[in-house]
């Protein structure tokens, strides 16, 4: 017997393919027509892969190397540094001082705020956000490419809260909206260490642990004492990419700390004169461009200026400060084609004759003729001596009954069935509550109504009174929303006319061109808003990829004239760019007309203040600042209509809906609110850009409330929802329901004073409340203004 040799099945291995788990049960003969056939591929492929990763290996090589040498050459606008101090305790000036005393080489000059280091090979801009000065941080804030937080140990014993050693209530709250706007690349500086190591490094440490929580993981902190210190900073930021908002890359736009005017002769406009870098895009000149806080405007000349920051200058001065603005040098002038330049329109001019009715059609007429011929053969039972005329003003059985059977739709129409706006509308309704009888419809106001009282006569008492009626309303809308009582004196089908009742607010139908207020008629509309802001951005890139004759491309120093601007409007621009950078932003197509917009925003947490829906609020939309009257809605998915909020509540998104010029998004939004006559606004909501789209449905809901009287298994008397049997009548179609959950119908009234008989699907509790649903579509409010600067 010969040896034996053991032959064991081998181990599966857990990297195995499956094709090699199956291959024996394949025969020989197709294993190795497979293994052939799979070499080749093999080959091809994995060479392929190999080559298509090298490529984009060397793509990304070529990119970093392209943006290193662009950011220390002259194609590159110099760096935006902003400091912000996280206490009013920490001053700023010699941190700018020596930052800028390193770039220049020279602390015995007279130093501007913008600087060209030939020994760092990079030019620098160093901004001072003052301390309080919330509307100026936020302007120096969407402009930064680098932020830069001061923070002091030194307030560490200065302060008693152990919480807040490093940063007051200004600080955060700033931080928290930063945040909102969308955070560049930032640094903390550590000020006032100790020379002693231990101490220096613990200190730091207690500074770092305290912070670290408030800033982004990738922020880092450095020490700031001394001109080391700053000189390995800079060292290490001249090879940093700096991290952009999104939205910030979108459009070109260019910051200037001074503003001049060139008057034509006119008093009331004048020609606006701005210089500046020009950064992210390229600027044509016959683009449209908004002015921060004034307006959109058309750009009258372009002209390109020598840089008087350029690295390879050996030249000093500051000629950004200089009053001789008119003898820098021109290397280029751009003038406007006015058959391609973009025209400045914001509102649509309506066609009043469009509204008018037009002459009846012969089918029209024909139907009519048959009507009338049927209406005279329906029996009637009349009182004896009655005449033809007198006959035509008494509504007998059958009318009621048909009138009711045509009532029992999902919608009921309103009495008044014209365009808000229309006179001798008496009972309308402007917030839902009971004062709303003696002022009349919140859409039928104009804007100069006398309802709206004036902000001159009303003492301090006033203000206090109407903020505690105020807040009473918010806390009443929290607790019962949308309930309403029925007026006594006046009946409710006239009260509620414009009000209609829905089966079902998810699936029923709202046409949304139905009965649309003026103000639609000044408005534009996309066919479809993606496709069209798809086209634009596409566009956009095409222009700036072709390097047309009317563009100037970023990095370029130029001279802005925007041609047309108030004069009032100036004087207020120059006394506020002593403090506030003035930032002016290219605009794309169709930016500047004006539709309704949409936001998503969220109270902030510092404002406790209630804010009542059409009140007026200032928007920050990127560079971008609007005056808007929003209407407040939340939102739900499954369904094409959205259900109005009467106050915008803390701890949720809500839908902010506004008329202002049309913006693409993605863009952030800080929604500030103006708390008396000449204070500074504040920030009250936080949010985004959504959408624009006019037809979003917002309906304000009413809910009528009554109280069971006797109830018998299913039927219930119900009283106090009505005082006339009349309006039992106009609102029986409507179904009711309860707030434990039963629903029913109106059946019949009860009696002389409103009490009405209903059906329920089950036994109603005498402490349970009966509940009937009233919609109607709420708009936005016109603005006064479209512009905070604009009177």
């Amino acid at each position: 017997m010969g040896a034996t040799h053991q032959v064991n099945k081998p181990h599966k291995s857990r990297f195995s393919s499956k094709s090699s788990r199956n291959i024996h049960k394949t025969s020989v003969k197709d294993r190795l027509a497979i293994v052939q056939s799979s070499r080749n591929v093999g080959k091809g492929a994995r060479a392929t892969r190999l080559q298509r990763n090298k490529m984009i290996r060397e793509q990304k090589k070529a990119a970093v190397l392209k943006e290193k040498r662009e950011l220390s050459g002259s194609k590159c606008p110099p760096r935006v540094i902003v400091l912000f101090a996280l206490r009013d305790t920490v001053d700023l000036e010699p941190v700018a001082v020596d930052l800028l005393s390193l770039l220049s080489n020279d602390s015995s000059a007279v130093l501007s705020e913008t600087v060209a280091s030939s020994e760092y090979r990079t030019r620098v801009t160093v901004l001072k956000a003052p301390h309080g000065d919330l509307q100026s941080c936020l302007e120096m804030a969407k402009v930064a490419d680098l932020l830069i937080f001061v923070a002091s140990v030194t307030a560490r014993s200065l302060c008693e809260e152990t919480d807040s050693y490093f940063i007051d209530s200004f600080g955060k709250h700033c931080l928290s909206i930063f945040k909102s706007l969308g955070l560049p690349s930032t640094a903390i500086f550590v000020r006032d260490l100790p020379t002693e190591l231990k101490q220096r490094n613990e200190l730091k440490k207690v500074c770092t642990s305290s912070l670290a929580s408030e800033f982004p993981e990738d922020c880092k902190f450095y020490p700031a004492d001394t001109k080391d210190d700053l000189h390995k900073f800079l060292s290490l930021f001249k090879e940093q990419r700096l991290k952009t908002p999104h939205w910030r890359t979108q459009r070109p736009y260019l910051t200037t700390n001074k503003v001049d005017a060139v008057y034509d002769g006119n008093s009331d406009k004048c020609t606006l004169v701005l210089s500046g870098y020009l950064r992210a895009r390229n600027l044509s000149v016959n683009q449209l461009v908004h002015v921060s806080g004034a307006g959109d405007f058309q750009l009258g000349k372009i002209e390109v200026l020598k840089d008087p920051f350029a690295l390879n200058s050996k030249k000093k001065q500051d000629l950004m400060d200089s009053d001789e603005m008119h003898d820098q040098e021109v290397i280029r002038s751009l003038v406007p084609d006015p058959e391609i330049q973009e025209s400045l329109v914001v509102e649509n001019t309506p066609d009043l004759i469009a509204g008018e009715q037009t002459w009846p059609t012969e089918a029209e007429m024909a139907q009519a003729d048959e009507d009338r011929k049927q209406k005279k053969l329906r029996k009637r039972k009349l009182p004896a001596g009655t005449s033809e005329y007198q006959a035509a003003w008494i509504v007998d059985e059958s009318d009621e009954e048909q009138s009711d059977c045509d009532n029992e739709d999902d919608m009921m129409l309103d009495e008044v069935n014209g365009l808000p706006g229309q006179e001798g509308n008496k009972y309308v309704d402007l917030d839902g509550d009971g004062a709303s009888l003696r002022f009349g419809d919140s859409e039928d106001e104009t804007d100069n109504d006398s309802v709206m009282m004036e902000v001159d006569n009303m003492t301090t008492e006033k203000i206090q009174d109407e903020l505690k009626e105020l807040k009473e309303a918010h806390a009443a809308d929290e607790e019962y929303p949308d309930e309403v009582d029925t007026p006594l004196d006046v009946p409710a089908r006239k009260r509620f006319a414009k009000y209609r009742g829905l089966k079902s607010f998810r699936t029923s139908s709202w046409d949304p061109k139905e009965s649309l207020p003026q103000d639609y008629a000044k408005i534009f509309e996309f066919d479809n808003f993606k496709r069209t802001q798809k086209h634009v951005h596409a566009k956009a890139l095409e222009w700036e990829d072709e390097n047309r004759e009317d563009n100037i491309p970023v990095g370029s120093y130029a001279r802005l004239h925007i041609k047309e601007v108030p004069s009032i409007v100036v004087s207020k621009l120059r006394s506020l760019a002593q403090t506030t950078p003035v930032t002016t932003c290219g605009l794309l197509k169709h930016e500047s007309k004006v539709s309704v917009l949409h936001f998503s925003v969220k109270k902030h947490e510092t404002y406790d203040a209630p804010i009542k829906s059409k009140e007026e609020l200032i928007f920050h939309v990127g560079f971008r600042q609007f005056v808007g009257r929003p209407t407040f809605s939340s939102e739900f998915i499954n369904t094409d209509k959205n259900k109005m909020e009467r106050f915008l509540h803390a701890g949720r998104f809500s839908v902010a809906s506004i008329y202002a010029p049309i913006s693409f998004p993605p863009l952030p939004t800080i929604v500030l609110k103006t708390v008396g006559d000449g204070a500074a606004p504040v920030v009250a909501a936080v949010g985004s850009l959504k959408t624009v789209d006019p037809d979003r449905i917002i309906l304000k809901r009413l809910i009528l409330t009554g109280y069971p009287q006797r109830v018998s298994k299913r039927k219930a008397s119900v009283r106090h929802m009505f005082y006339n049997p009349e309006d039992v009548k106009w609102f029986k179609p409507v179904e009711i329901y309860t707030k434990r959950g039963l629903r029913g119908r109106i059946k019949e009234p009860v009696g002389t004073h409103g009490a009405m008989k209903c059906l329920l699907n089950g036994v109603l509790a005498q402490s349970d409340t009966v509940c009937l649903n009233l919609f109607k579509r709420s708009y936005p409010k016109w603005p006064t203004r479209h512009f905070p600067l604009l009177d």
